[in-house]
This record gives structure tokens, C-alpha cells and sequence, in this order.
């Protein structure tokens, strides 16, 4: 098939899928009026939005799934969250400990109690939140916020069991030191912050992790400090009656005190001048080279964080003229990939490319540097332009196949903002990002005297980073 047959095809498919989605959205929508969603936006279903006395946000989204539903627990606390010294990695922690069950429930009942009624469960940490899914039946909403709702007020774990799971955590960070992403990862944001909590990765600094058997006191602190209910929000996708569901959440976590402290997060100081740091990979490797760009927090102000979206877009899909130059044409690449960064604080655009010889990274350097020179120009191509903004909207439609799904997308911009609205909002800006917006942003943000370069390669390389020719002190 060629490939505009293979882009014909996934137009028509994406189309469809959108086109479905609107129109489970119109059945959902007959439970009851619309709260945070604004009309017309990209976001097709009804969001109905609850908050307690408390301060627990309840957001319950009827999805045709008969029978179904995702229970999901979001808390606004990541590694981000991590202000003290020596106490990284708590976030992710917790992540663990909340599986360690209470005194009506505890850790193998609860475990029983899920499987009973055939729900999967699971949780993940990142930089700005800390999530708990349960996947199950619908008929079982009440038992499943009844589990829920008291680990959340009532977690309780004997110094014994913290014990056993922070070796446990240790054992998590040894077996990722083995991947090259990772190291990359955790080399960039060493570099790139000095202030910041985003300087460490969620799983935390290695000598943190050494450290945490025994603190256990400061873990009872972080639960109290973080685990409140103006720091959650429920989201219930599915098979649910929403007003059932805001009076079960008002019956099970209507006593639930406040108590969040919000962290004095540090403010990162501009960037002086380029970093580099190189990793001697112990074993036979293909080398690797991240390149990472100061970037404002996520925000629906302005247009900034849509077009950084869209700049991804336009720079490393696979349709993308640097993705065909160094993939498909001269094959120095097999993994190029571009992340825009969407963090609550500033974080890094950051490029990373998997390459076939150490010798090459120069060169794979100087073709980043000069596809970014050509946007800080201006020359960027109105039809590509318009193709990423109905790729970007299109995506995200097609992403919302399962009440999972659509939970986690609402989960994020839970963590970002705070506001289920901003995901309409979003959407709303890509229409407004101009080619001017383009070129301000590339401008601004990939600057040669502003980056950080990271290489990994087998040990005994000689593979420099130093900068390459790019415009207006432009990306290498």
C-alpha cells in the first residue's frame, strides 16, 4: 500500500472513530447537564463535577460501556512534591505502600476483595501526581469506593512492612539502572536542575533510596502531609449514575479531614550557558544523545504550550523531513523521538535520538540544529501546519476507546491544572498557533547558549558534545 493510500486509510479511520465518539457522547449526555466541559469542545463526553466539603473533587463521566467502569484515585503529588533533602522517591513509594491495606481491609483482603469481583487494579507515579486505577464492574461502584475510600483515610503498615518495601524500591531502581533511557533521563535532569525538584527522576536519588529504610517516621508525615482530599479528585468513567455516585462519594469520603501543606517547590534560575555530560555505557551499545531546552509550565494562558505540541509534531513524526532524512534515508537513526516537556513547573523540551556509530553524532546533531533553523526562519509549511493541528485532535479522539482511557486523559490535566475544562482549552489553542507562533518558539527555546547535551555510548568512545552549526545560537 503506498503511502498516501496508508494516510487516505488512517484519515478515514480517525474520522470514524471521532465520528463514534461524538455519538457515544450524545447517549451518555442523556444522564444529566454538562458541569466542566465547555459546548463544542474537543472533549465529546459529559462531565459531571462534584466537590465535597472537603475539598474532593468527583468527576463522573457517563461512557457507554454496559456494565463497565474506571474507578481512578488521582493525587496532585509527584516527585515534583519532594522538597526536602534526602527524601526523594516518596511519592513513587507510596505508590507501593497504599497496596499495604488497614484495619478493616487489610493488604491480601483487599487484594481478595478486587479479584472477587474481577477488577483489575494498578497505580504509577510521575513528576506532578500519583494515580490508583481500578478497572471492574459497575455493580460493584460501592464496594469498590467503600475499599477505596478507607486505604485512602486509614492506610496503615507496621515499620516492618515499610522496611520490606523500600528494599523492595531499591531492587525497582537497580533493575531500571539498566536501561539506557533511564540513565539518560536521570543524567539530563541532574544537569539541567540545580534547584528544581525536577532535578531527580520519581524514582529519586540512589542514595535516597539506600537511605529510606529507615524513615520510616517521615513516611507517616508525607501521607498526612500529601493524602488529603483537596489534594484528590475521584474520576469515575463509565456505567455510572453520576447523582449515585456524588452521594456514595459524600457517604465514604465525607470525613475525610483536610490537611494538605503544598511544598515550597524552588524556582529553577535561567540557564547561564550549555551543559554536557557523557555516560560510559559498560556494555556493547548502539550510542545515544539527548538534547534537552528549557521550557515554560504547562499552561492554557497562552498559546505557548499547544504550539510546543505542535513544534513536536512538526520536527519528529515520522512524516516529519528530519524523521525521513536521518530514519528512512540515510538510516544513521533507528529511534528519534521529541517530548515538548508538558510539566506543572518549567521543565525541558527534550530530543533523543538512538544512533547507528558514535562517530555519526555529530552529524545527527547538525541535522537536528538545521531542521530547527529552518522553523526559527519562518519557513513553516501551512499544509503541514494544519496537518499536525487535525493529527493532534485527531489522536486524542482516537485515544478514548475504553473508560481507561478516557480517565487517564482526564487525569492529567487533573494534575496540571487542576481544571477538567483545560482540556478543551487546549485543543482550542492549537487552532490559534500561527506560523509565527512557530518561529517565536523555536527561537526562544532551542538555543545553543540554553541546552544541555547528554551522550551514552560503550566505555572508550570518543564521541564529543560539542555544539553544531544551528541558527539564532539554535539546536545542535
Amino acid at each position: 500500500m503506498s503511502s498516501r493510500n496508508r494516510s487516505a486509510l488512517l484519515g478515514c479511520l480517525l474520522a470514524a472513530t471521532a465520528s463514534a465518539a461524538l455519538a457515544q457522547a450524545g447517549q451518555a449526555g442523556q444522564a444529566g447537564p454538562t458541569t466542566g466541559a465547555a459546548p463544542g469542545g474537543v472533549f465529546p463526553y459529559k462531565v459531571h463535577q462534584t466537590t465535597l466539603d472537603n475539598g474532593l473533587q468527583v468527576l463522573v463521566i457517563p461512557y457507554d460501556s454496559p456494565g463497565t467502569m474506571a474507578y481512578y484515585t488521582v493525587v496532585r503529588t509527584g516527585s515534583r512534591d519532594e522538597v526536602e533533602p534526602g527524601r526523594s522517591g516518596f511519592a513513587h513509594f507510596f505508590e507501593h505502600m497504599m497496596f499495604r491495606g488497614t484495619e478493616k481491609y487489610p493488604s491480601q483482603v483487599y487484594n481478595d476483595e478486587l479479584k472477587k469481583i474481577g477488577a483489575d487494579f494498578n497505580a504509577s507515579t510521575s513528576s506532578d501526581l500519583t494515580v490508583y486505577s481500578v478497572v471492574g464492574p459497575s455493580s460493584a461502584l460501592e464496594k469498590v469506593m467503600d475499599l477505596e475510600s478507607d486505604r485512602f483515610q486509614r492506610l496503615k503498615y507496621a515499620e516492618s512492612a515499610f522496611r520490606t518495601e523500600a528494599l523492595a524500591i531499591l531492587g525497582e531502581y537497580n533493575k531500571n539502572a539498566s536501561n539506557p533511557f533511564r540513565q539518560l533521563g536521570e543524567k539530563m535532569r541532574a544537569l539541567s536542575f540545580e534547584k528544581h525538584t525536577y532535578g531527580h527522576t520519581t524514582m529519586g536519588f540512589l542514595e535516597d533510596i539506600k537511605a529510606m529504610p529507615e524513615a520510616y517516621d517521615y513516611s507517616l508525615q508525607f501521607f498526612n502531609r500529601f493524602y488529603r482530599p483537596e489534594n484528590t479528585a475521584l474520576i469515575l468513567v463509565g456505567d455510572v449514575d453520576p447523582q449515585r455516585a456524588a452521594a456514595l462519594a459524600k457517604r465514604y469520603y465525607g470525613e475525610w479531614k483536610r490537611g494538605y501543606q503544598p511544598p515550597a517547590v524552588v524556582a529553577e534560575p535561567p540557564q547561564k550557558g550549555p551543559k554536557t555530560g557523557r555516560i560510559d555505557w559498560p556494555n556493547p551499545t548502539r550510542p545515544y544523545v539527548m538534547l534537552g531546552y528549557r521550557v515554560p509550565g504547562f499552561s492554557t494562558a497562552t498559546v505557548d504550550s499547544a504550539a510546543l505540541d505542535i513544534i513536536m509534531e512538526l520536527l519528529f513524526s515520522e512524516s516529519a523531513p528530519l524523521y525521513q532524512e536521518l530514519v528512512v534515508d540515510k538510516q544513521w537513526v533507528d529511534v528519534l523521538r521529541g517530548d515538548p516537556g508538558s510539566l506543572r513547573d518549567p521543565y525541558l523540551f527534550t530530543i533523543t535520538a538512538r544512533v547507528k556509530s558514535e562517530d555519526l553524532i555529530p552529524q545527527v546533531r547538525e541535522a537536528i540544529g538545521r531542521h530547527i533553523a529552518l522553523l526559527q526562519k519562518g519557513e513553516v509549511d501551512a499544509q503541514r501546519l494544519a496537518r499536525a493541528k487535525s493529527y493532534l485532535r485527531n489522536s486524542f479522539l482516537l485515544s478514548l476507546s475504553t473508560p481507561g482511557s478516557v480517565a487517564r486523559q482526564v487525569a492529567q490535566v487533573i494534575a496540571l491544572t487542576g481544571k477538567v475544562e483545560d482540556l478543551d482549552r487546549t485543543y482550542a489553542l492549537y487552532e490559534k498557533v500561527t506560523p509565527a507562533e512557530v518561529q517565536r518558539l523555536t527561537r526562544d527555546v532551542f538555543r545553543s547558549d540554553r541546552e544541555t547535551v547528554v551522550t551514552l555510548a560503550q566505555a572508550g568512545g570518543n564521541a564529543a558534545a560539542k555544539p553544531a552549526a544551528g541558527s539564532q545560537g539554535g539546536a545542535q
